[in-house]
């Protein structure tokens, strides 16, 4: 008896299929993304992602749950890179500038939004981020006023949402204008909402700062 000896598929995770989806939607606006465009990106066919999910719509609502339980993964590692609680607010701020990566790219990202926003079910799982996000910004808030990088007489869920409107309306500005990078339009703006709430004395830094 003659064996198969033809190569077996290789078996793609879940959350590969949903890094390809990603990079697949930045490409692609939604009326333009497809099944076999996912496909190509993971290196499936379209055929196993219809077996795995159903069809486009479930798996973008899959990835919607996954992305809906990201906050703390995304603040867990902008936090370990920095070494008190307001570089990492800043760095969130630098993080969501790659959502401007272009002009074009707010575009579609502006698309799905609204898919988002006027879909049930999509909205649900862009709810529980934007919580989520809002609950990690301000326990960042309160552990900037505990090191002394923030006056004492803020109020954390204030700042919180300061942050929050000014790094998602500055986004959006930065479109209309277009003048140099995101990231640097971004800083700018948060800087200047952050510059009334800093303090003059150096913060308390982490043990694992001081150690380097």
């Amino acid at each position: 008896m003659i064996k198969d000896m033809s190569p077996r598929p290789r078996t793609v995770s879940d959350d590969e299929i949903f890094a390809a989806a990603h990079r697949a939607m930045s490409a692609r606006g939604p009326g333009e993304l497809t099944l076999q465009h996912i496909a190509a990106e993971a290196g499936v066919t379209a055929g196993r992602l219809v077996q795995r999910f159903g069809s486009k719509r479930a798996l973008l609502l899959a990835l919607s749950d996954r992305f809906a339980g990201g906050a703390g993964v995304l603040f867990a590692a902008l936090g370990r890179d920095q070494t008190s609680p307001l570089a990492t607010l800043r760095a969130y701020g630098a993080c969501m500038a790659g959502l401007a990566s272009s002009p074009e790219a707010v575009a579609r990202n502006l698309a799905y939004l609204h898919i988002d926003l006027t879909d049930a079910e999509f909205r649900a799982p862009l709810v529980q981020n934007a919580v989520a996000t809002r609950r990690h910004l301000e326990r960042l808030a309160k552990a900037a006023v505990a090191s002394g990088e923030v006056r004492p007489e803020t109020r954390p869920a204030v700042l919180a949402r300061l942050i929050d409107t000014v790094v998602s309306g500055s986004l959006m500005t930065w479109a209309c204008h277009q003048d140099g990078p995101a990231a640097a339009w971004i800083g700018r703006d948060l800087e200047a909402a952050l510059a009334p709430y800093l303090t003059a004395r150096p913060p308390r830094l982490r043990r694992s700062a001081r150690r380097r």
